[in-house]
């Protein structure tokens, strides 16, 4: 007969669930405050299948001198926009340390 632990069950969820919003959270945020440093993420276009659509060279420069131009725009001065960078790399921080600490967890508690 299989018995469940019901209540271990909830705390995996539970866990899961915390790690997973504090995860796409600092992520989040982190991507606003690059963007509002004016340093938004420009990627450069990639070869697929035919099932994913890839911008143009054009496309792709366009973007780039959109982002350039925001960034110019931004009404921010250098140094708050320097804080929204520290701010943002600390967000990515976060995300990477949550998702090692749960790696840790995995590796060492098993």
């Amino acid at each position: 007969m299989i018995v469940i632990n019901w209540i271990a069950f909830v705390q995996v969820f539970i866990a899961a669930s915390v790690a997973a919003t504090i995860v796409v959270s600092a992520y989040a945020v982190g991507l606003r405050l690059l963007v509002r440093a004016g340093r938004a993420p420009v990627v450069a276009p990639a070869e697929f299948t035919d099932a994913i659509t890839v911008i143009t060279e054009k496309e792709a420069r366009r973007a780039e001198k959109a982002a350039a131009k925001a960034a110019k725009k931004s009404p921010l001065t250098d140094g708050q926009k320097r804080v929204a960078l520290v701010g943002a790399y600390l967000s990515f921080g976060v995300a990477g340390a949550v998702v090692l600490g749960g790696l840790l967890l995995i590796v060492f508690n098993h």
